[in-house]
């Protein structure tokens, strides 16, 4: 069976003759005669009988012609994106002196006879600072007064950093001697066991950092001392965004430990914990790192001095969303040429050059002729004999990048007193390049909108221009009519469980800033932009299954939720599986639907829906229909799920 021919141009001959028709009564009313019998009928149908031959011709143009055509209109094929994930390093020891891990830090995963490594480099220095405790304090929820704790704290005497009986808002309080952004801290206590109520594996505890604005979550990797009941470990990751205040007079570094609402199934404190020692320790950091390797001062060949020169980099695809500068040398030393995304407004002086992301190729301004026999240079040549190189770039990227949480544990940079690196989380954003096929739609999109946004669908397909690494874009007039708001979505990767943290969600500042300043470029006179993340709405499913005779329970608790979590997914649940539909409100037969389909499920006992806020975990009344706004989208929120025997 051969190969489906491609359809460039679906009209027919028909088609061309009764919109060649419509075109007279609009421009030529006073033509009535449309019978075939009249000359000019016979006119039209020859010309739509020549047209027709032409688009019989056309749909025949192999790929490689239409990809020449789409070239010429400017379309170029969308680079892979990189995955981005978060690289925490562990020190051998507790740190003494401030340790630097530069930018450009090379890890990786670990070979297997199946896969290659992946590489990931990082994208910012990180500095891990040594921490000790200068104050210790506790407020209750119903008090402002902060109730300090430092001459017991050091006399060695216990205290209780709760209240009496602890309450959703209390807070124990702890002062370090400065701020420690993306660091790792083991927070050694000595407790009794005072604390008494609550499940020491799933204390109602909630730990954050002071940011200067306000209280930031920290995410724990571990707590031995089942939620400050007894002697142990709390290891836990202060944000990027910790800063020194003053609280209650008291200067620096603040953390807390708060106390929060149980679930319906988590216990509660009933008495305070007692705190007898407290000791801090610096033990790792934390840095941002992107699946790319860093290329330093490559060098891509020796000028001629003539127009159009184009030269390859040696690695392919360019990560996009980098500035990446081509330096030329002259008579005093290297001169920055600065990339742009064609040479229209380039003067023959411009220090301009072009870069295609997915084949690696720079390309410098061409000389075009003129209609009266001149010609015009776009773009400045660099001069015969100068040395062209890239001072720096990144190359890489891909959806194989994705990898899931603890499969980076190489570290190829040499670090003194690293002792190992692992990536907490999955990594995200890794997205392969674009195929022939999604171009062929672009195409005519391209030549409609002509580089300018005026219809939302103008919007959407520029804001994906401008950063391909966002998976979904969806643009909406704005409320007071004056613009546009582009809410867009990034590509995201869940956790073994299906399960999304709420702030994975946020598009990225540089990638928001990009889209931003294309739109706005483009945007018509007067039209505002506004470019954000959608509204999300959390839904909560709490549902009771009855399992199949001969089903274990735990696996099948497993399975509901994670196709709970599937379903309600902003980037790959709803009905049709890529992504839930904007607006579509949620009804609870959906959950009894998803839910009984399940091998195991003998029967759904009861299913309830509840609206969530997704920051806070507030939590409405239950609903049969969950109404979303009409541009919003679900964000899965702690489903429960509870399984029986038959």
């Amino acid at each position: 069976m051969s190969l489906p021919t491609p359809r460039l141009d679906d009209r027919s001959f028909q088609d061309l003759v009764d919109e060649a028709k419509r075109y007279v009564q609009q421009r030529c009313p006073e033509w009535t005669d449309h019978n075939v019998s009249d000359p000019g009928v016979t006119l039209i149908e020859t010309f739509a009988s020549m047209t027709d031959v032409l688009l019989y011709r056309l749909n025949r143009v192999p790929d490689r012609h239409y990809v020449k055509f789409l070239e010429l209109i400017g379309v170029q094929l969308f680079p892979p994106t990189a995955a981005n994930v978060d690289v925490t390093f562990w020190l051998s020891a507790p740190a003494t002196e401030p340790l630097r891990i530069p930018e450009h830090t090379e890890v990786a995963t670990a070979r297997t006879p199946e896969d290659e490594p992946i590489d990931f480099s990082t994208t910012r220095p990180l500095t891990i600072v040594p921490t000790t405790v200068d104050h210790v304090a506790s407020q209750r929820a119903d008090d402002d007064l902060v109730r300090h704790h430092d001459e017991a704290f050091v006399g060695g005497q216990p205290f209780f950093c709760f209240s009496e009986t602890p309450v959703a808002g209390d807070r124990f309080l702890i002062g370090l001697d400065d701020s420690a952004p993306s660091n790792a801290l083991l927070l050694r206590f000595a407790c009794d066991i005072e604390g008494i109520g609550v499940d020491p594996t799933n204390p109602p505890l909630a730990w954050e950092a002071w940011n200067g604005d306000g209280w930031s979550p920290c995410d724990v990797e571990s707590d031995t001392t089942g939620g400050l009941n007894r002697a142990g470990d709390v290891v836990i990751h202060l944000p990027d965004d910790h800063e020194v205040s003053v609280v209650d007079g008291a200067n620096g570094g603040w953390l807390r430990a708060r106390v929060v609402e149980a679930f319906e199934t988590q216990p509660e404190y009933s008495a305070s914990p007692r705190i007898l020692a407290l000791e801090v320790m610096t033990v790792g950091g934390t840095a941002p790192a992107v699946h790319a390797k860093t290329v330093v001062n490559e060098t891509l060949g020796v000028s001629d001095g003539v127009p159009g020169q184009r030269f390859r980099l040696e690695h392919a695809p360019v990560v996009p969303g980098q500035e990446v500068v081509v330096e030329v040398s002259g008579d005093d030393g290297w001169v920055d040429w600065r990339s742009v995304s064609d040479f229209a407004d380039s003067e023959p002086d411009s220090r301009h050059f072009q870069l295609d992301a997915t084949s690696g190729e720079v390309a410098f301004g061409p000389m075009v002729r003129l209609a009266d026999g001149g010609v015009q240079q776009y773009g400045a040549v660099p001069p015969t004999g100068a040395t062209i190189r890239v001072e720096r770039y990144r190359t890489g990227g891909g959806r194989k990048a994705n990898v899931a949480a603890g499969a980076i544990t190489i570290l190829r940079t040499p670090i003194p007193t690293v002792n190992r690196v692992v990536n907490r989380r999955s990594a995200a954003g890794g997205l392969d390049g674009e195929d022939l096929e999604n171009a062929k739609v672009r195409g005519p999109i391209t030549l409609r909108t002509r580089n300018r946004a005026v219809t939302v669908e103008d919007y959407e397909q520029l804001a994906r221009l401008a950063a391909p690494e966002i998976l979904r874009v969806r643009a909406v007039p704005a409320a007071d009519s004056s613009g546009v708001r582009v809410l867009v979505v990034p590509a995201v990767a869940d956790d073994e469980q299906g399960r999304l943290r709420f702030e994975q969600l946020i598009p990225d500042d540089g990638s928001l800033e990009r889209i931003a300043d294309y739109l706005d470029e483009r945007r018509t006179i007067g039209a505002r932009v506004v470019v954000e993340p959608p509204r999300y709405q959390g839904v909560t499913v709490v549902a009771r299954v009855r399992a199949r005779r001969r089903f274990a329970t735990e696996p099948l608790r497993d399975d509901c939720l994670r196709a709970l979590y599937d379903y309600l997914h902003p980037t790959h649940g709803g009905p049709d599986g890529d992504g839930w539909p904007f607006g579509r409100p949620v009804h609870v037969g959906e959950v009894y639907a998803v839910l009984q389909r399940l091998p195991g499920t003998d029967i759904i006992e009861d299913a309830r829906l509840f609206a969530a806020d997704p920051v806070t975990g507030e939590r409405g009344e239950s609903v049969q229909r969950l109404v979303l706004d009409p541009h919003s989208l679900v964000f899965s929120y702690e489903h429960q799920v509870q399984v029986v025997d038959r």
